[in-house]
């Protein structure tokens, strides 16, 4: 109870801001011990020698080794990013990606952003969300914690994964127009990519999904400018139309299967997953619209189940680098 009231008091702070993010829902963590890349994995996992190097010791983050890991076998990594006003912790609580990172096997590390003199944590993404007036490089910074993982623990650099929410989608966008090379799929939840389709250059080809919800009232689904910053950003529809231009893509984009039902305070099959054809080999540009979805969707059902963030990361496995 009182984790959940603390969860819903940091949720509330985060809806009030200009590009909210953050849970109306938690989700138990397993058991596993979450280690810091300076210390020893857990129990089941060999000792790493490697030292890593720390990107900003003003900024420590966490890496969940799962039991399945062993020295010698690479593994995927996930990074989660999280919204405006939030940070790790809360959209851990949130997402509950760290049970799927223990029983899907993979590295996953949910960093938080730096603080604005508003007291709320950000990423300084595009130009739309959410940096206004800042320096701050997180492109440097997230790089930091991909080259400080890989050098404790074996990474597979063909499997590479960001994922984030609102403003961490923001940024999830900015790592795969920045970090190309080695970013291999992104998911995003009410996030966007820039509205200037020239201020991103990929070199290579990665793989997109976006999610978003219809009702959207912070960063619409069609599209609009960032409430106190006033610069646009694209919709939905926009940002996977301006992937599927970089990736390559010569196909339409079209239904992909059923409707499902992912967001259980709206009723029926609400979600509808688009995709474009005629991408590169192994490349995927896909749009998750939840009709009626809201920008803080409740991702998690009654039985424990959150199909939502499934689907999300089970996208970024999918699709690891040619």
């Amino acid at each position: 109870m009182h984790k959940a009231l603390l969860l819903a008091v940091a949720l509330t702070f985060a809806a009030g801001c200009s590009t909210s993010s953050g849970a109306d829902t938690a989700a138990t963590a397993p058991t596993t011990t979450t280690v810091a890349p300076d210390t020893v994995a857990p129990d089941t996992t060999p000792v790493v020698d490697t030292s890593p190097v720390v990107p900003d010791p003003t900024r420590p983050f966490d890496v969940f080794v799962p039991s399945s890991y062993t020295k010698g076998t690479a593994m995927p990594l996930v990074v989660l990013l999280h919204g405006y006003g939030a940070t790790g912790p809360i959209q851990e609580a949130y997402f509950g990606v760290q049970a799927l990172a223990e029983s899907e096997g993979f590295l996953y590390v949910h960093p938080t952003g730096t603080t604005n003199s508003l007291g709320a944590a950000f990423w300084n993404a595009t130009d739309a969300c959410c940096g206004y007036q800042t320096t701050v490089d997180d492109v440097a910074y997230l790089t930091g914690i991909l080259d400080s993982v890989s050098a404790q623990y074996d990474v597979d650099p063909k499997r590479i994964y960001f994922m984030g929410h609102s403003n961490g989608g923001f940024m999830s966008y900015r790592m795969a127009c920045e970090l190309s090379g080695r970013v291999a799929a992104i998911a995003s939840l009410a996030g966007a990519t820039f509205l200037d389709a020239a201020k991103c250059n990929p070199s290579e080809p990665v793989s997109v999904l976006q999610v978003h919800g219809t009702a959207d009232g912070t960063i619409a689904y069609a599209g609009g400018a960032t409430e106190g910053i006033g610069v646009s950003y694209p919709g939905a529809e926009q940002s996977v139309a301006t992937w599927a231009t970089y990736n390559g893509c010569a196909g339409a984009i079209a239904a992909s299967g059923s409707a499902l039902d992912l967001e259980p305070t709206v009723d029926g099959s609400e979600s509808q997953l688009t995709a474009y054809a005629g991408c590169p080999a192994g490349v995927d540009v896909q749009l998750l619209t939840v009709t009626g979805g809201p920008h803080i969707p409740s991702v998690n059902f009654p039985d424990g189940s959150h199909p939502m963030i499934v689907a999300m990361v089970e996208f970024l496995l999918a699709h690891p680098k040619a």
